[in-house]
């Protein structure tokens, strides 16, 4: 055995596609320690810094204070504390729904409700570039699976008239809201049109729209106007929120059936004390006050409109997720391995996490970026861009 799985390492090895990730040595801040050195963090998810928010961390300190380190138990048994209802309840206030469900991670609340909702009689509709947490979901599944094309709703207008011949159960359109790899945005109200023209349901994973579009950084329903049309939309508190655990927002009926069916909700040991309280705050904190996703827009525009200028090709992107192309794999590990000697990590996407011959470095832009922080980062892509024959 040791064998085989040495063997496939140095496969994969030779192929330049091990991770060996870096260790992170301070706070997600703008400015980090990365494996001993102060570096631009370019590469994180803390897209509104609320990981450091002074509210939101006092918050985690008081709760342990009170409530201890840990919950004790799965939350259908003796691990369902006040916490965690009380940030459901917040979580729906947020989104603008009848209620809403807290999983572990957004990771399990895919893997978990996707195979509670869709079985047997089921089709379910994916659009071909979601995220692998939502391709898990699926595969665990004994609905019958159709793919669109990405964004492309001739195409999902082309498998829904196919769905007149079969008298399925429940149809399920399945979407990211935003892409991570390639930061653009699902046109969701065109969806929700031929959801409604089909007598379909729509399930979108909102991950990275959580904290960054919509009001108040509410996501893409609220982006596109379309509180109660959408019947599930699910979210991560890892990213925007700046902390930890996966959500989805929905009606009373789907929670109480989900409470009561998904297997990662009722077999998982319930979120710490910290981390809910956490949790409970960086939505309070958004409640309250917009001005961080404000900061957060009027970087990423900043930031775009110069890489630009200096010659990068940002591909499809419409949010803070910045794809620096190269189409090179080599040429994007490089360039990464040289920002980091100048003093900003930012990470190569390459096959098998993109298509052959789309490598890129993805960039995260984040509120608590100063404009200097910006013109350091820029200063420094041109440089070694020009160095590797990047940009001219």
């Amino acid at each position: 055995m040791e064998q085989q799985f040495g063997a496939e390492l140095k496969d994969l090895g030779e192929k330049n596609l091990l991770w060996n990730p870096k260790s992170l040595e301070s706070a997600s801040e703008p400015w980090s320690v990365v494996s001993g050195k102060k570096v631009l963090m370019f590469c994180s998810n803390n897209y509104l810094g609320l990981s450091n928010h002074p509210e939101v961390k006092e918050a985690a300190i008081e709760a342990v204070k009170k409530y201890g380190a840990g919950s004790g138990s799965v939350r259908p048994i003796a691990g369902n504390m006040a916490l965690h209802l009380k940030l459901e309840e917040t979580i729906a206030r947020f989104k603008r729904t009848e209620d809403a469900i807290y999983y572990n991670t957004g990771f399990t609340a895919n893997s978990g409700a996707i195979p509670a909702i869709a079985g047997e009689g089921d089709l379910i509709i994916s659009d071909e570039l979601n995220h692998g947490s939502i391709i898990d979901g699926v595969r665990l599944t004994k609905a019958e699976r159709a793919i669109f094309k990405h964004k492309d709703m001739d195409d999902l207008k082309r498998v829904l008239e196919g769905t007149k011949a079969k008298a399925y159960r429940r149809i399920w359109i399945i979407t990211d809201g935003v892409f991570s790899m390639d930061g653009d945005i699902a046109p969701l109200d065109k969806i929700c049109a031929l959801a409604d023209q089909y007598g379909a349901h729509i399930y979108v994973d909102d991950a990275h729209g959580d904290g960054v579009l919509g009001s108040h950084g509410r996501g893409i329903v609220s982006h596109f106007n379309l509180d109660g049309k959408v019947d599930m939309e699910m979210g991560t508190f890892s990213k925007g929120f700046g902390t930890m655990g996966g959500l989805i927002a929905t009606t009373k009926t789907i929670k109480k059936y989900l409470l009561n069916k998904s297997r990662t909700y009722l077999l998982t040991g319930s979120q710490p004390p910290a981390v809910i309280a956490a949790s409970i705050k960086a939505l309070e904190v958004l409640e309250g006050d917009d001005a961080l996703v404000k900061k957060l827009w009027e970087n990423t525009k900043y930031f775009k409109a110069r890489a630009k200028e200096i010659g990068f090709d940002t591909g499809e992107s419409e949010t803070p997720i910045t794809p620096v192309m190269t189409y090179d794999e080599s040429k994007a590990r490089d360039l990464s391995l040289k920002l980091f000697e100048e003093g900003v990590y930012a990470l190569p996407i390459v096959f098998p996490m993109v298509a052959k011959g789309k490598a890129r470095i993805r960039t995260m832009i984040r509120a608590d970026f100063s404009k200097e922080d910006l013109d350091f980062a820029l200063e420094k892509f041109g440089k070694v861009g020009k160095e590797l024959g990047i940009v001219k």
